[in-house]
């Protein structure tokens, strides 16, 4: 992983950089391109700035060699190895990965600028806190000392509950892991990551299909795809080492790539279709698809019967959807969605690919599911090529996701059942009524009291209701009090003018971040914030999960800068003050009293994630695939020879059983055509065995080599004994089973992992052989429909298809009806949607940070169609008003463009910075604003939620536009 690179000219240390010279404002690109631009190579550009050439000598090169180090780009989910070059512990180069099987020598703009994110002279500095409207230095003890004791007063006076602990898809998988551990020690569900606002929609209709809520296949593997389904992503700018893939199968294959989306995107210009639709119409474009294919009978009639449940419940839905009716509701002809359906059916296997665009919407897990149900009507599932491949945004989200930094679940989509708790209680070698302990007990519906341990915590797209909702209208027992934001940008939630109202009316508010983010800027607090300095994880070392379910390491690059520190340090110091670090790395080991060691992490979350296969990814079979990436297939993602022969780039989850089992991974789930023990599965049997009569488990299907040739339900010893497959445990395996719960021990709850050898002994899964459901009753919408948007300026659908009555989960009453029975359409006649630019990642406070970057793009805009500014009397280039449909503004420039339709506007989310026609950048601690500013589009978008998961809603609101 470290070598020594002796055999070129050492680079001299990074002299002053031009940013200083602009901190103070926008940045101008001659003054840019004079200062800091020309310093990347050549003479002529370090003449121009008055540096000199040192001469390189055979003696010079040997003594003060380059390092190189293998790290992961932090800027997306495709996971690009980042070869670091490292100089006298400074950071002075960087190339991109050739040998990894992911990027292939490829980097975007943000991933071949990422060293900048790490030595950046934007970042925060040291520890700050807000002092008479002040930002004042202070240390770490004192930092610590005050917000400890402020929140053990909040906890005395209201309940754990009343701190809210938001985590980050930005932290490693160990870290995440000990952040979700770190709420549960302190006594609270209310804990969450940016998963609940990009994908939570993906992970709830997904699992709730076929068993696993991830991208079932990789970006490999679309290499082998004969048809690609775009839907609501835009992978060219969202992921642009990703779509290196889907052209490769394009030109190879001579796949047609099928783009449906509001927007004319990147990605649409290497459409060979391009489908514009009305936004919040998914579930009504593709029941207008799949019409045509129950129509002429294309579907995959064998695979539905023996491997999928519920369709017929899905063709009476699906009959309605006409092309007619199709068209009326969301404006894409008939005809069109004949061809597309007919390219599909002449193309297998397919991919469809989808994101946020498809997500974030309050019928998010009907778009989600309706994805699914295409490809399962196809026969698309389980198969080389095929699979619903979901982009993820963040580099870590998969990985947060899975260990759990949910408000909903423990690591490992256990749950928050007693079973769940009890599980981790062993996991972690803890007593579970200490636990108990730690939690709140609040009158439960039946009025009898609760432990708050088992109850849902408010999920972060809501965290200002929690703060500003009567708590009589809520489960929480008292307001939210404290808010620790932990690598999270609040400029990438929805209505963005109570979120001020919201952080002002905290007791105390911290931010966690290598960067201050708007969270230092968007509130009018003069005391009660504190700026807390994390290192980038290039500065640290741990793994992370890349969006196809690979895990990777990475190695430290350079020492944490300035006064920052690592995510897992600031945690251990918080564990220190409240009391219980002892109890919380009682299994792992210290490198210092505030240093856990990251491979003992590793290892505790190997002990206690049996559900979806983290068990067998040790620290040294991951770091063993980053040090022969060339090994692996570009293609298979499997290695050919060398020390992981066989195995899987990443042994990517479910890898079963322990290290020491050597599983290699699942390339693409609910594959029958392996063994399992090779990387094959089959659907999960998580739903049960018969519905209403009707049998769950799959027909006379069965993955390779299997010794049960028909459908089964997910392992237990009981079924082990009536197998007569228990002979096969070792006396080991039997007694920590039987120190579970004896016969009724299940999969997931065993700690030996016997239950998992034996069934893939026998190339059985240990999760069971069902059938997909198309139709998941325990949902608002069994069956995926169409409901308006509850900001439509389609008032004649409202009537055909109204949205949810409202309703309370997630501990907060949630409005739908209420909403959506006014009309907003007159005043606010345009459609408002956002997304993402190739030049900046997620909030953009570190991207916008970036020198490299923030010259590239400078100003927020909102992109409006000819027509409709021709109408409203708006040129291109003028600054303009947006505003959303519950009154709050923002001033950005307007972009005339036809990517967009007639009467619909779009805004990118990575900006910050602005409020309202404000210009924030005094309110940041000096030198620590980022270069760009700009109005965020969260300012002005709406209330909305989706029914299962409370995802926000960002994609199809209600906005007016005026000239400024």
């Amino acid at each position: 992983m470290l070598r020594k690179k002796t055999n070129g000219a050492p680079r001299r240390s990074p002299r002053t950089s031009i940013l200083s010279e602009v901190a103070s404002k926008s940045v101008d690109r001659r003054t840019f391109l004079r200062g800091s631009g020309l310093a990347v190579g050549g003479l002529a550009a370090i003449g121009a700035t008055g540096g000199t050439v040192a001469p390189a000598t055979a003696q010079s090169a040997a003594t003060q060699a380059v390092e190189t180090v293998k790290s992961v780009c932090t800027h997306c989910s495709v996971g690009c190895t980042v070869v670091a070059e490292v100089y006298n512990g400074v950071w002075v180069g960087q190339e991109p990965g050739w040998d990894s099987p992911f990027n292939l020598g490829g980097h975007c703009a943000k991933g071949a600028a990422v060293r900048e994110h790490a030595h950046g002279e934007r970042r925060l500095k040291y520890p700050m806190k807000k002092e008479n409207g002040e930002w004042k230095r202070i240390s770490w003890e004192q930092a610590i000392n005050e917000i400890g004791d402020g929140m053990m007063n909040i906890r005395e006076e209201s309940g754990p509950d009343s701190v809210y602990w938001l985590g980050s898809a930005k932290h490693n998988n160990e870290q995440a892991y000990l952040f979700r551990k770190f709420a549960a020690y302190w006594g609270t569900n209310n804990v969450d990551h940016q998963a609940r606002i990009c994908h939570s929609t993906t992970v709830a209709g997904v699992a709730n299909t076929w068993g696993y809520g991830a991208m079932t296949n990789s970006y490999n593997d679309i290499h082998n795809s004969q048809a690609i389904f775009v839907i609501g992503g835009n992978p060219a700018e969202a992921h642009p080492v990703s779509l290196l893939h889907l052209l490769k199968a394009k030109e190879e294959n001579n796949a047609p790539l099928i783009v449906c989306d509001p927007r004319f995107t990147r990605t649409a210009a290497h459409a060979d279709e391009y489908v514009r639709f009305r936004p919040g119409t998914d579930v009504a474009l593709v029941w207008g698809i799949l019409w045509h294919i129950f129509e002429n009978g294309w579907e995959d009639k064998e695979f539905i019967r023996t491997r999928v449940w519920g369709m017929d419940q899905i063709r009476e839905e699906v009959k309605r959807w006409n092309p007619e009716e199709v068209e009326r509701v969301t404006g894409a002809p008939g005809e069109q969605l004949r061809r597309v359906a007919h390219t599909l059916v002449n193309n297998r296997p397919g991919t469809v690919i989808w994101c946020m665009g498809g997500t974030q919407h309050t019928t998010g897990n009907n778009n989600t599911r309706a994805y699914c149900v295409l490809q399962l009507a196809l026969g698309n599932m389980g198969t080389e090529g095929g699979g619903t491949n979901i982009f993820r945004g963040h580099d870590n989200v998969q990985g947060a996701t899975d260990l759990g930094v949910l408000s909903h679940t423990l690591p490992g989509y256990y749950g928050l059942a007693e079973g769940a708790w009890a599980h981790w209680a062993r996991v972690w070698d803890e007593d579970l009524d200490w636990l108990k302990g730690q939690f709140a007990t609040a009158p439960g519906d039946d009025g009898n009291e609760q432990n708050l341990m088992n109850l849902i915590g408010i999920p972060v797209s809501r965290w200002i209701d929690g703060v500003m909702e009567d708590s009589e209208n809520t489960d929480n027992p008292n307001p939210v009090r404290a808010m620790v934001l932990w690598g999270h940008a609040p400029n990438s939630q929805t209505r963005g003018k109570e979120m001020k109202t919201a952080m002002e009316k905290l007791d105390m508010l911290v931010v966690i971040d290598p960067y201050p983010t708007v969270s230092a800027v968007l509130h009018d607090r003069t005391d009660g914030c504190y700026l807390l300095p994390a290192c980038t994880q290039f500065e640290t070392r741990g793994s992370v999960t890349a969006s196809n379910r690979s895990l990777q390491w990475r190695d430290k690059v350079v020492d944490p800068l300035f006064e920052s520190l690592p995510d897992h340090v600031i945690i251990a110091k918080f564990a220190n003050k409240f009391g219980f670090a002892d109890r919380l790395f009682r299994n792992i080991e210290m490198e210092d009293p505030e240093t856990p060691n990251i491979e003992d992490v590793t290892r505790e979350f190997n002990r206690g994630l049996w559900t979806i296969g983290y068990t067998g990814q040790s620290p040294e079979r991951i770091k063993l695939h980053m040090e022969n990436q060339h090994t692996f297939d570009r293609t298979t993602l499997k290695a050919v020879g060398g020390p992981a022969d066989g195995d899987y780039y990443g042994l990517p989850w479910p890898c079963w059983g322990t290290a020491e089992m050597k599983h290699p991974g699942t390339p693409n789930l609910y594959d029958m055509s392996k063994k399992v023990s090779e990387g094959g599965l089959t659907f999960r049997a998580r739903f049960g065995v018969e519905r209403d009569g009707d049998n769950l488990l799959a027909e006379g299907v069965f993955s390779k080599g299997s010794e049960i040739e028909d459908g089964y339900p997910e392992f237990t010893m009981q079924m082990l004994m009536d197998l007569g497959w228990d002979s096969d445990l070792t006396a080991e395996e039997r007694a920590a089973i039987d120190a579970v719960a004896g016969p009724k021990t299940n999969w997931k709850t065993d700690l030996s992992g016997g239950i998992q050898r034996v069934a893939i002994k026998h190339e059985c899964a240990p999760f069971g052989n069902a059938k997909a459901r198309a139709v998941v009753w325990t949902f608002p919408d069994p069956v995926p429909i169409h409901r308006e948007p509850l900001y439509t300026n389609r008032r004649d659908l409202v009537a055909d298809y109204p949205t949810y009555e409202d309703r309370k989960f997630y501990r907060l009453p949630t409005m739908y009806a209420s909403i959506q029975e006014q009309d907003f359409s007159n005043e606010y006649p345009i459609i408002l949607t956002s997304g993402r630019l190739v030049e900046y990642e997620g909030g953009g406070d570190e991207s916008r940070s970036n020198p490299w970057l923030a010259e590239l793009q400078q100003d927020m805009f909102v992109e409006i169609n000819r027509r409709d500014a021709n109408d409203l009397g708006i040129r291109d280039g003028e600054q303009v008003w947006v505003e959303g449909a519950e009154g709050a503004k923002v001033k950005v420039m307007a972009m005339v463009t036809e990517r967009v339709g007639a009467g619909v506007a779009f805004m990118p989310f990575h900006f910050g910075g602005h409020f309202e026609g404000e210009d924030l950048r005094s309110k940041y601690p000096e030198g620590a604003d980022p270069y760009v500013l700009g109005e965020s589009t969260n300012t002005a978008q709406t209330y909305g939620y989706d029914s299962v998961t409370q995802m926000q809603e960002t994609k199809c609101t209600l906005c007016k536009i005026s000239a400024a």
